[in-house]
């Protein structure tokens, strides 16, 4: 008798650029079993060691969009004047191998997955403030000064969409980044899995529900204020 047909997880991890998002996918890749990560396909050049088919898939603006005519993509966006996007194959592949899905996305991609896929667990990753971010792209020192100011001024607008994220993340602490990312991806599993739980499963779903937008929502303002012009409260 074949066994019932698995339903993955699908989990969406979205923040701005330099908040620190690939060290901690990377860091829960490392520890979560049974977790397999969707690997963008992209129209930018690579940066320095990075390599096909292990950071992204390369490909030409003409093979995307000859992706994009087949209906190969689950979600795609174009960002800073280049494709970026996420191929269905790969919840087909999670689905055969009886494994989760972990999608790295901006907004746009992650609105697209959550109309499609309407049971994702959704995770928005923010760095404590703006000044924080803005060290962080000039210590990876592989921006220009334009691209950086662009790069803030998207962080704007990108996080404004934090109330359409299941969980919000503060990346201050990478340690403790790390700890409640693996504490939510394992809490859903566990919240989905329809049985009682342990005592130690109990805690882990309990530090995940410290994330958990509604319980976050009071910490998050002065997040967003730091991103907002001097004077301009609404920050529009």
């Amino acid at each position: 008798m074949s066994s019932p047909a698995y339903k993955p997880i699908v989990y969406i991890i979205s923040a701005p650029s330099g908040s620190g998002k690939s060290t901690l996918v990377n860091e829960i890749l490392k520890s979560v079993s049974d977790l397999e990560f969707s690997i963008s396909y992209t129209t930018r050049a690579p940066r320095g060691s990075e390599a096909n088919g292990r950071q992204y898939y390369f490909i030409s603006r003409v093979e995307f969009e000859q992706m994009i005519r087949e209906d190969a993509f689950l979600e795609h966006a174009d960002v800073f004047g280049n494709y970026y996007g996420t191929a269905r194959r790969f919840l087909g592949e999670a689905e055969e191998n009886r494994r989760d899905l972990l999608l790295d996305i901006d907004v746009q991609g992650a609105e697209q997955i959550q109309s499609k896929v309407p049971d994702a667990t959704s995770i928005f990753i923010l760095p404590p403030d703006r000044r924080t971010l803005e060290e962080r792209l000039r210590k990876r020192s592989e921006d220009c000064e334009e691209v950086i100011q662009r790069r803030l001024d998207t962080a704007t607008r990108e996080i404004e969409n934090y109330p359409r994220y299941n969980y919000i993340l503060i990346n201050d602490q990478l340690e403790d980044s790390i700890e409640l990312l693996r504490a939510i991806v394992r809490g859903e599993r566990l919240l989905r899995a329809g049985r009682a739980l342990s005592e130690e499963e109990a805690k882990t779903v309990a530090v995940a529900e410290r994330c958990r937008l509604a319980k976050m929502r009071g910490r998050l303002q002065g997040i967003l204020d730091s991103f907002r012009p001097p004077g301009d409260p609404s920050g529009r």
